[in-house]
């Protein structure tokens, strides 16, 4: 089967000529100098993008690892744990709190909502004594994202710790780690950073590193232990093991380029791709799978299939007849996904995303307005890069 001409799924994405260049670069001692000052500043480079003064943490393993590591360096028999549950990702993690013996607690929505922060708010005042609460920022399979920016300060107020997961929406959407009281973060760097899959990206405050420290089921000595890089690492000189030197490069690429062209400016970026994306699929006729444009996330656009056909058949044919790879939604419903996230949040496509879906759902029955909805997706594109240049020019976040 030859590569798709086009990946426009909801990650891994395609990565930059930059990026490739630096994962292609010569391997080298992991306690080379040149090494270790590169490691350091990457750490240093991705405070700016989580907009922290805390530690950042680079596990080796994609961000599923991040997340595994630290729910279990929080979590310890009869931890009360709110768990906020709006799509298939914050549902797992609420099976793995209860396989860590949490007392578990969870407010779950349809999964094509958001849980309301003032839910969230009245759940703690009636449950005093929640110590963690878990929320996904950005649940990629059905495209929908939690407002975080009220969360964080409500849990904090109560003495609960938050943990993040910010895999999907790190440069692409704004998440302000210490002005939002974020206790622990993980990303990772295949999404909107457009880096490779094969780190967990994590930004930890120092209570929540306390919090950690009297954890005696927090691993130690293990590949998923926080407290390692903690210990060894970030407050010492040795790595726990053998990091992947070339993932390494290639976050280090991907870094550069996001706070080159500025965090703000690529956030905004990304918000006017969906825009694109959301008006030509709902010219065409098609029905976005988020309830509203107030809880869709800027990384990917979810579209409902129509009845009698399958998100497989419609993945199936997208790619063999026209080369574009789209994404399903892993669990969440019968739903397919065109991402846009890094290099596929730029230009055309999202318009050739739209072109290769509405010509699919055509080619398998279903009656869609494909010149319009493209219409619209390139008024949209027009608009929106018309405004961008008659504006003042954007800034970086300060450090």
């Amino acid at each position: 089967m030859r590569d798709p001409d086009f990946t426009l799924s909801a990650g891994p994405v395609s990565a930059t000529p930059r990026v490739l260049a630096a994962l292609g670069s010569p391997l080298v001692y992991h306690y080379d100098p040149a090494f270790i000052a590169r490691f350091r500043a990457t750490e240093r480079k991705l405070k700016d993008v989580f907009l922290t003064k805390n530690d950042v943490v680079l596990m080796q393993g994609e961000a599923v690892l991040g997340l595994e590591a630290a729910a279990r360096s929080l979590v310890q028999p009869g931890t009360r744990v709110l768990n906020l549950v709006q799509g298939v990702f914050g549902k797992g993690m609420g099976y793995w709190l209860k396989d860590f013996g949490a007392d578990l607690h969870e407010l779950e929505v349809s999964y094509n909502d958001a849980v309301d922060p003032a839910e969230v708010e009245r759940y703690l005042d009636e449950h005093p004594g929640i110590e963690v609460v878990t929320v996904v920022h950005s649940e990629t399979p059905s495209g929908t994202f939690c407002d975080v920016s009220a969360i964080g300060p409500i849990a904090h107020a109560r003495g609960a710790l938050t943990l993040v997961d910010c895999v999907s929406s790190i440069g692409g959407m704004p998440l302000e780690t210490d002005a939002w009281h974020l206790d622990v973060c993980v990303a990772g760097a295949q999404k909107c950073l457009g880096g490779p899959p094969g780190m967990s990206l994590m930004a930890v405050i120092d209570a929540a590193w306390d919090r950690i420290r009297t954890n005696p089921k927090a691993p130690r000595a293990s590949y998923l232990s926080m407290l390692d890089w903690k210990e060894q690492w970030i407050d010492g000189d040795k790595f726990p093991y053998t990091p992947s030197v070339a993932d390494l490069f290639g976050v280090e690429a991907a870094v550069d380029e996001l706070l080159e062209e500025g965090l703000e400016t690529s956030i905004a970026r990304h918000q006017r791709t969906a825009a694109v994306c959301r008006a030509g699929a709902r010219a065409m006729g098609l029905e976005l799978w988020p309830r509203s444009d107030d809880v869709a996330a800027a990384c990917v656009t979810a579209i409902a299939v129509p009845d009698g056909l399958t998100d497989v058949q419609v993945r199936a044919h997208c790619r063999e007849r026209y080369g574009v790879m789209v994404s399903g939604g892993q669990g969440a419903g019968n739903l397919v996904r065109i991402g846009h996230m890094g290099l596929s949040a730029r230009s055309l496509h999202p318009v050739v995303g739209l072109a290769a879906l509405g010509r699919t759902f055509a080619d398998l029955g279903v009656q869609v307005e494909i010149g319009a909805g493209l219409e619209a997706a390139l008024a949209e594109l027009a608009q929106a890069e018309h405004a961008e240049r008659d504006k003042p020019a954007a800034y970086p976040f300060p450090s």
